[in-house]
C-alpha cells in the first residue's frame, strides 16, 4: 500500500499522531486547528499519510511550507512524490524528517534564505517561577507602531535582512486579533515583547519575542515570557515549547525551566522552489 491523501475522515488519525507527541508538531497541529484542511487560507493545511497510518504524517500550508513528522527510520521517498510538482516556500519540523525529505525531494543544493538548525525544548508549567522585576504585561494595542517596528527589527535580525514594514504590520495585525502577544509595560511604555506562534488547549510554543538592542541583558525577555506563560497556565495549558535561536535566548529559556527535548529546522527557500 502507498501514500493516500488525507480527507476530513482522516481527521482524528491526524491529531492523534500528531499530538501523541505535540512539541513536534505544534505548526501543523495549531494551524489544522484554526483554519482546517485546504480551507483558502495561507495556513490550511493539506495531508498525506502511508499507508502504514500512523507511521508517518507530511503536512502543506496552501502558502507553501512542507512538513513532515514521522517516526525514526521512515522513508521520506514513500511521501515526497505528493510534494512533486508543488510550490513550496519552505520547510520546517524536527530536524531529521525535515532533512530527509529535502533530500528526497533533491532540494538539498538550492539557494536558501535561512536554515537554520536550532535547539528545542519544552517544560511543565507547574514547575515555572516568575522572575522578580520590573513590569507587568499589556496587550499590544497599546501601542501598533512599536510592535510593528519590533517585528521588523525581529525579521531583519533573526532572517537575514528580510521583511518589509507592510509584511510586520500585518503580522502584528494577526498577532492583535489571535491575542497571541503581550508587551512588558515599565513605566508605562513597552521594554519587551513576547507571544506565542502557535498554541493549543494544553501546550503553546513561544515565538516573537523580542528586547530592542539598547535594553537587552537586563532580564526583560525572561521575565516577560515567565509572565506570558503564567498568565497562560491560569488559563489551563499545561506545557510549553519553544526552538532557541542563539546563545542569548537559550539564557533567557532555561533559567525558567526548559530542558532541550531535540533540535528543529527551518528552511526557507530563496523563492518558491519546484521539486
Amino acid at each position: 500500500m502507498g501514500v493516500i491523501r488525507a480527507t476530513e475522515a482522516d481527521r482524528g488519525a491526524i491529531e492523534a499522531f500528531l499530538g501523541a507527541a505535540p512539541e513536534r508538531a505544534m505548526f501543523p497541529l495549531a494551524n489544522l486547528a484554526a483554519h482546517g484542511m485546504a480551507g483558502g487560507h495561507d495556513r490550511a493545511m493539506t495531508f498525506w499519510l502511508d499507508a502504514a497510518m500512523p507511521a508517518a504524517v507530511l503536512g502543506l500550508t496552501d502558502g507553501g511550507w512542507a512538513m513532515p513528522v514521522w517516526s525514526e527510520g521512515f522513508d521520506a521517498g514513500r511521501l515526497a512524490p505528493a510534494l512533486a510538482r508543488r510550490p513550496l516556500v519552505g520547510c520546517l519540523g524536527p530536524a531529521a524528517p525535515v532533512r530527509a525529505l529535502r533530500a528526497a525531494l533533491s532540494l538539498e543544493a538550492v539557494p536558501v534564505h535561512l536554515s537554520a538548525e536550532e535547539p528545542q525544548f519544552a517544560m511543565s508549567l507547574a514547575g515555572l517561577t516568575v522572575p522578580d522585576g520590573p513590569g507587568t504585561l499589556a496587550p499590544l494595542t497599546r501601542d501598533i507602531a512599536t510592535a510593528t517596528a519590533w517585528r521588523l527589527g525581529y525579521d531583519r535580525e533573526l532572517h537575514t535582512g528580510r521583511g518589509t514594514p507592510d509584511g510586520a504590520r500585518a503580522e502584528v495585525e494577526g498577532w492583535i486579533a489571535a491575542d497571541s502577544h503581550r508587551f512588558l509595560m515599565v513605566d508605562d511604555r513597552p521594554v519587551a515583547m513576547t507571544g506565542f506562534n502557535a498554541a493549543l488547549p494544553d501546550i503553546v510554543q513561544i515565538g516573537g519575542v523580542y528586547v530592542p538592542p539598547d535594553a537587552r541583558r537586563r532580564g526583560l525577555a525572561r521575565r516577560a515570557v515567565a509572565l506570558h506563560l503564567a498568565e497562560a497556565r491560569s488559563a489551563g495549558v499545561a506545557r510549553a515549547t519553544l526552538f532557541a535561536a542563539g546563545d542569548a535566548a537559550v539564557a533567557c529559556y532555561v533559567p525558567l525551566g526548559f530542558r532541550r527535548i531535540g533540535t528543529y529546522t527551518i528552511v526557507l527557500f530563496d523563492g518558491a522552489v519546484t521539486a
